[in-house]
């Protein structure tokens, strides 16, 4: 004798369980999926005022390593912080500070750059360097940029069809840039998960620094760390200690360039390396009496008070990086 079919009410339930199942489902891949790659959710990094007025802006590693080689490409051309702010605005709103691969019509990477309208080939554009750079080259031939509103003179680069959208970006970028380009002291932390996209070690933060910054951009430095004196060539002011470790010493005053302090110097490095925390698997920063670690509770900068402290030895004429193997 067949059983009897389940009731209406009986089906409803079923099918509201089955259907709420199946959105727990989607929810937890989701969540998943945006750990993996950074997304909302993801352990991430903040960047705060550095005077003291509460304003904060939190981003995904990806971001704060794009967000590092823009201002990196930028005080590499000597150009100003307004300058850094206005390319950090633009690609927040293009692009999410995500270097993607596809776009509106042909539009690629950061800048969200078209390689039918002259911006170069598409290898070029997804190379960040080059779209920063590119960008650069374009704002500063805009007149008074620097006076313009920040909507305007982004806008007057990239021809946007919603000029007015990178005004909402530009209170994280003023932020960021103060931090990237090393004005704003011990303001960008990260909690440092360990990506794969990199190998870990001491040979890897180099290579990276290099490719941000350049041969060029690293001053040379007649410097001595561990008994180790930095040597002439071919990269004479990035000191590899040992596997684990890298030195940069900071340029004096009259050598940091573009008008900025030696102090912005080494603040600018030491917030790149924990912009960089999670593709280089670094564990440790330490510059100017301050100590970041990857995997604190907060993630805070910490002043280095014991002689035999993490960090300890990196005064104001040195960063130091440590990375976790």
């Amino acid at each position: 004798m067949p059983e009897p079919s389940p009731s209406p009410k009986r089906r409803g339930r079923l099918l509201r369980s089955g259907a709420a199942f199946m959105v727990l489902l989607a929810v937890a891949g989701y969540l998943v999926v945006q750990y993996v790659t950074g997304g909302t959710g993801a352990p991430g990094c903040d960047v705060v005022s550095g005077k003291g007025d509460a304003a904060r802006y939190e981003f995904t590693p990806e971001q704060a390593v794009n967000a590092a080689t823009i201002a990196a490409v930028g005080t590499g051309r000597g150009l100003p912080e307004r300058a850094v702010t206005i390319a950090l605005a633009t690609a927040l709103q293009e692009s999410g500070l995500r270097n993607i691969d596809h776009g509106d019509r042909d539009s690629l990477g950061l800048f969200q750059q078209r390689p039918s309208q002259g911006w170069g080939t598409q290898e070029e554009i997804l190379d960040p360097i080059y779209s920063a750079g590119i960008f650069y080259e374009h704002l500063v031939k805009v007149p008074d940029y620097l006076r313009l509103p920040l909507t305007v003179a982004a806008q007057r680069v990239q021809r946007s069809g919603f000029p007015e959208a990178y005004a909402k970006h530009e209170p994280g970028a003023t932020l960021l840039a103060a931090a990237l380009t090393g004005r704003s002291a011990a303001t960008l932390t990260c909690e440092g998960r360990p990506g794969a996209t990199l190998a870990a070690g001491a040979d890897s933060v180099r290579d990276a620094l290099l490719r941000d910054f350049g041969r060029d951009a690293l001053q040379p430095a007649a410097a001595e760390v561990g008994g180790a004196k930095a040597a002439a060539s071919p990269t004479p002011s990035v000191i590899k200690q040992d596997d684990r470790t890298v030195v940069l010493p900071v340029p004096t005053d009259e050598d940091a360039g573009a008008g900025r302090s030696a102090t912005e110097r080494g603040w600018q490095l030491a917030h790149w390396a924990v912009a960089n925390a999670s593709d280089l698997h670094i564990k440790r920063v330490s510059y100017a009496g301050r100590v970041w670690t990857a995997g604190n509770t907060d993630s805070q900068w910490r002043p280095i008070t014991a002689p035999g402290a993490p960090g300890a030895g990196s005064g104001s004429g040195s960063v130091r990086i440590v990375t976790a193997a």
